[in-house]
């Protein structure tokens, strides 16, 4: 052993009885208990048998039920709408700007980002966009004499669609959670959408109001 490997050895040692000596044994001083987990799963399966031992989970099926029909039936009413008292009517432009390259299957860029493009030049509006509130009956009324003959699509705010479907033997849509609306910012109805060149119309009018004109 060289004279540099035994001081290395002897400081080791020396630290080694250190800590054996710093590690006491304090007793116990404590009632010490075995850690016993439930099993969770056991937990739920029991849960769910008493459940159905029960009849709940029929009865939770069948509230399930109800309220899925119910909100099928009359979806949740979009807010912050009210009844249009004059004409409003701007313009929107659904120009959009790309913010990635847009590939194809072969990885070849066919939209490259920062590209202005507008959806009216590829998929334009073949048909109005007629938002109503299905529980007002002038609103349907004039709907229906103005766009009834024409493929003009429907749009409820509120109401019953499915009640209308049968009724009035046409489709209606639902703006499920205002998404669209919001998107085109409309804050009455009736409201229409129309294409206008490059550019939607959006109208907000009075049921009992003469057609509005064109810009």
């Amino acid at each position: 052993m060289t004279r540099l490997a035994f001081p290395l050895c002897a400081s080791a040692l020396a630290l080694v009885v250190a800590v054996q000596a710093q590690a006491r044994d304090y007793g116990q001083h404590a009632t010490v208990w075995p850690v016993i987990e439930p099993d969770l799963l056991a937990q739920i399966h029991a849960r769910l048998l008493h459940l159905e031992a029960s009849g709940e989970t029929a009865k939770l099926n069948d509230e399930l039920k109800r309220r899925t029909i119910a909100r099928v039936n009359r979806p949740t009413p979009v807010a912050g709408l009210g009844l249009a008292s004059t004409i409003r009517r701007w313009s929107f432009d659904p120009t959009i700007t790309v913010d990635t390259d847009i590939k194809d299957d072969k990885g070849r860029t066919i939209i490259a980002r920062g590209t202005r493009v507008n959806p009216l030049d590829t998929v334009p509006l073949r048909a109005p966009l007629v938002f109503l509130d299905g529980d007002d009956q002038r609103q349907i009324d004039w709907a229906l004499a103005r766009y009834g003959r024409t493929p003009a699509k429907f749009i409820l705010v509120g109401g019953a669609p499915l009640e209308l479907m049968k009724a009035k033997q046409r489709r209606f849509y639902f703006d499920q959670g205002g998404k669209l609306s919001g998107h085109f910012a409309i804050r009455a109805v009736p409201a229409v959408i129309e294409q206008t060149g490059r550019a939607l119309t959006v109208t907000e009018q009075p049921p009992k109001s003469p057609p509005a004109r064109q810009p």
